[in-house]
């Protein structure tokens, strides 16, 4: 007679109240298809061709369905009914092994727990089970929780039953950390990331399950609820437990957000608008109000950040406004900023957050380190973009009113007074005057009066000559030449036997050293180079390889000589000839001048014989 699996959502009298984790765990692969569809896909072509591995690895996050998967994988490898009884992921009917696998307490599916299990001899143990058959089920599978936490030794023992286990035994890995895996492990098993399961779908799920529970539970609430999950089914599930709780069978925004310490959405939204006008005493306010109404400083600028991110979004792709996990503030306002804002101004406020967030959070006062972060972002908003303010300065610097196409605006008020605009970060022009934000004074840029003299007045600069060496270097062996011919014999030595020559032109030489090279020999070259040429050289000391030292150079063309010697059919005939014979070296004479001149024409007295 099979076990009766017990429905999902559907509570038994043995057992009493089941906390929401445990009451809708998956039971089987249909289940799994809430964010786990290509894993599943993979799984279901392998079981109908046969095509059945010998071991497993599932990674992930933490509560995204490891452990989960790896029993209903177990269940679908030892399924049988009475009228089916073959590996199969249709596990819509309850078989003979169904219920105890699920329970964990079959005696053919062994779990184990390598953070606690992690030295040589409980895989000893393993190994000395495996030769024997299951008991009842038709696989005798071992899953291995947290296998990352194995010993050395431990991995090792388990090479060689893991390539080649008995026909009768399945090995199936759960681990959050997947780098700590020993390739050699990797490689013989099949290996299936369980994704991170979108706030869209967790938000789907948490409803589903709001529903069959009868709790009467705010859309938005249940999406606060998946934004703070990160992704984890059974981490969402455990705040939707504690909610329920909270909020006495009625899960509300309200409760949501102060079980959370969130800040309200719509108030995140009024203090980035208040950041991004430069109104300082607005948003200094704000979060009084805020933090007065119980949210922690650190969350209300990890909001923010998350608000920055998501108007940054929805500058680039409109349509992801759509997700049902935004409120409907953040999708109608969110819109709004991404029209309005430019991208530097937001990459800006980005930059000041990560670096804010973490300053908070170790800081002995975090609500007044949270105020100096968001003055920072309120000062910062009211800047002009950095384009505007380098072409203003490029004006200036030119003794220009203005730069083309800098956009700002000259507009003569009374008494030749000049009023200059800039544009701001949000596209609207706002004049660069003095202006106060919370009672503070701001700089500002004034246009220079253009002073230069006539063309006919104005007299051509004064060029300084640079001295010119007295010797000329083309080369590192020019440098060694000079060296010798100065009579220092120990630089020359030292330059063509750790100098690897990287790049040189008139006053400047880079180069890089071998690793026995002394430590002051590029000191010594700038000294000695400044004496003997006159001028002043930069020895620099490069990070690359460097060609080849003179003596590795001298040695390679000592090399091709005595190469393209063997290779002369003369040369090879004499060694041929000699046995033992080698060539030593081989030497080229320069050719004469008068050696292409004509011979003199015989003295025709002379007797030929």
């Amino acid at each position: 007679m099979a076990d009766e699996l017990i429905p999902s959502g559907q509570p038994t009298e043995k057992t009493g109240y089941r906390v929401l984790a445990r009451k809708y765990r998956p039971k089987d692969f249909s289940d799994l298809m809430v964010g786990q569809e290509a894993m599943v896909q993979t799984l279901t072509n392998a079981f109908e061709t046969g095509r059945i591995a010998q071991a497993y690895m599932l990674t992930g996050v933490r509560g995204v369905g490891k452990t989960t998967t790896a029993r209903i994988l177990a269940r679908a490898l030892n399924y049988k009914t009475d009228t089916i009884d073959k590996p199969t992921i249709d596990l819509r009917d309850p078989g003979i092994h169904c219920q105890a696998i699920m329970e964990g307490r079959h005696v053919d599916v062994i779990e184990m727990d390598a953070a606690s299990h992690t030295g040589i001899d409980d895989i000893r143990e393993i190994i000395e089970q495996v030769r024997y058959k299951p008991a009842s089920a038709r696989y005798k599978v071992y899953i291995i929780d947290e296998v990352h936490m194995l010993s050395t030794a431990a991995f090792n023992g388990l090479l060689k039953t893991l390539e080649e286990p008995p026909e009768h035994v399945k090995f199936i890995f759960a681990t959050t950390e997947i780098r700590k895996v020993p390739v050699t492990v990797l490689s013989r098993c099949q290996r299936f990331d369980l994704r991170r399961i979108s706030a869209a779908d967790l938000t789907g799920l948490f409803t589903t399950i709001s529903e069959k529970e009868q709790i009467t539970a705010e859309a938005e609430a249940l999406a606060l609820i998946a934004r703070a999950a990160e992704g984890s089914a059974r981490d969402g599930l455990s705040l939707l437990d504690q909610a329920i709780a909270h909020g006495s069978g009625h899960v509300a925004t309200d409760a949501v957000r102060s079980m959370l310490g969130l800040a309200d959405r719509a108030r995140i939204a009024d203090l980035f608008r208040h950041i991004t006008k430069g109104d300082i005493s607005s948003a200094l306010k704000e979060f009084a109000g805020q933090y007065e109404a119980g949210a922690n400083p650190t969350v209300v600028l990890t909001d923010l950040a998350d608000f920055t991110h998501l108007v940054t979004r929805l500058k680039f792709i409109p349509e992801a406004a759509s997700d049902p996990s935004l409120s409907e503030i953040e999708r109608v306002q969110g819109a709004e900023f991404a029209k309005s804002i430019a991208v530097t101004t937001l990459s800006r406020i980005w930059q000041m957050l990560l670096k804010g967030i973490p300053e908070t959070e170790n800081a002995s006062r975090p609500f007044g380190a949270a105020e100096m972060v968001l003055i920072r972002l309120t000062h910062a908003g009211s800047l002009p973009s950095p384009e505007d303010a380098a072409r203003r300065i490029a004006a200036i610097a030119s003794g220009e009113a203005e730069a083309p196409g800098s956009g700002s605006r000259p507009t003569n008020g009374g008494g030749g007074m000049t009023q200059s605009y800039t544009t701001d970060a949000r596209g609207h022009d706002q004049p660069s005057g003095p202006r106060t934000s919370g009672g503070g004074a701001s700089a500002m840029l004034r246009a220079v009066p253009n002073t230069r003299p006539e063309p006919s007045q104005m007299v051509a600069p004064r060029i300084e000559e640079k001295p010119q060496p007295t010797v000329n270097i083309r080369s590192l062996a020019d440098v060694a030449n000079l060296a010798g011919e100065k009579r220092d014999m120990k630089l020359k030595a030292q330059i063509r036997q750790f100098v690897r020559p990287v790049q040189i032109e008139p006053g400047k030489l880079e180069v890089a050293l071998s690793p026995d090279a002394p430590r002051s020999l590029v000191n010594d070259m700038a000294l000695r180079l400044k004496e003997w040429t006159g001028m002043h050289w930069l020895v620099v000391l490069s990070n690359g390889p460097g060609g080849l030292t003179l003596v590795e150079n001298d040695a390679k063309e000592r090399d091709d000589r005595v190469a393209d010697a063997r290779a002369d059919p003369d040369v090879a005939a004499i060694l041929s000839r000699f046995p033992g014979a080698k060539i030593i070296d081989v030497r080229i004479h320069a050719v004469a001048e008068d050696d292409d001149e004509t011979l003199p024409e015989p003295d025709s007295n002379d007797d030929n014989d």
